[in-house]
């Protein structure tokens, strides 16, 4: 009796231990999604009023939560009865994060009409600002779901060959992480510059150590957010590459001498302006056709 609960012990530990190890690799593979993923939140949970920053943000986080709820049960079933789909998924979601990086770079290089972002006012009445408040935080939601789906398929991906089990445990606790993470680290983004206006203001003093580090505080957060986007970018080129070339058969032996990461830089960057190309050409003629109607 003993000894089969030691052996029960024995083979718990051993599956935790391959978890762990699955887990470790899955990470690294989403990494770059969590960049973009981490850019883009901290963008969208900025430009509110200092007080309800992290109420906001806490809003957006439950939001991302039950993002993951809906879309792990459905992912875990295809995997277990098509899963056939969850590559076509994986690729599909290579070509839209191929198309979003490559219209990053697209919209660096070639001028454009920018879109208003949202904003929050200051002196409306309140049930205006919360309205506002409402339809940022829906916004972000909404595009942490896109995201979120493919943080699953790609960690689901990693571990496509292993029991339905370690798929369960392995893609949980990928997606457990990467909310907690992304979400943990916005939030000490986004307090950035509060913290530093506290820090300016600690004493009376002028050119003090505090006022120092709280103006570096300060100016540091718009060009953090920018380092994120543009680390974003390349990220979403450097997945969707990596997913063409070891999901696309046709693909498999593009540019292979060449060093993985600018093989698959330049994989997801062509293939990307290609859909940009795309997507702007079905954009101009289906204006065109309701012009003449």
């Amino acid at each position: 009796m003993a000894s089969g609960f030691f052996a029960l012990l024995d083979d718990i530990a051993a599956l935790m231990d391959d978890v762990a190890t699955l887990a470790k690799v899955s990470t690294k593979k989403t990494a770059g999604i969590l960049g973009d993923d981490l850019a883009v939140n901290a963008d969208k949970a900025s430009g509110f009023v200092s007080s309800r920053e992290l109420p906001v943000l806490w809003a957006i986080t439950k939001g991302s939560f039950v993002n993951k709820l809906i879309i792990l049960p459905i992912a875990f079933l295809l995997s277990a009865f098509v899963p056939l789909a969850i590559t076509v998924i994986l690729v599909l979601g290579g070509l839209y994060l191929a198309f979003e990086g490559a219209e990053k770079i697209f919209h660096v290089l070639i001028p454009h009409r920018k879109e208003a972002p949202i904003k929050l006012t200051t002196g409306l009445d309140s049930e205006t600002i919360l309205a506002q408040e409402k339809q940022k935080i829906k916004s972000a939601i909404m595009t942490d779901f896109i995201l979120s789906v493919e943080i699953v398929i790609i960690a689901l991906g990693t571990v496509m060959e292993q029991s339905l089990l370690i798929q369960i445990l392995v893609v949980s606790i990928v997606a457990v992480i990467a909310t907690i993470g992304v979400y943990g680290i916005v939030a000490l983004i986004v307090r950035m510059d509060d913290l530093g206006l506290r820090l300016i203001n600690f004493n009376e003093q002028d050119h003090s150590f505090s006022d120092t580090v709280g103006r570096f505080l300060v100016k540091a957060l718009p060009k953090v957010v920018k380092l994120l986007s543009v680390v974003g970018t390349l990220a979403l080129l450097l997945v969707s590459g990596g997913i063409f070339i070891h999901y696309v058969p046709i693909f498999h032996d593009f540019l292979h001498d060449w060093p993985t990461l600018l093989r698959e830089f330049v994989m997801g960057l062509l293939v990307g302006l290609s859909v940009v190309l795309l997507f702007k050409s079905a954009k101009f003629l289906w204006g065109k056709m309701v012009v003449k109607k």
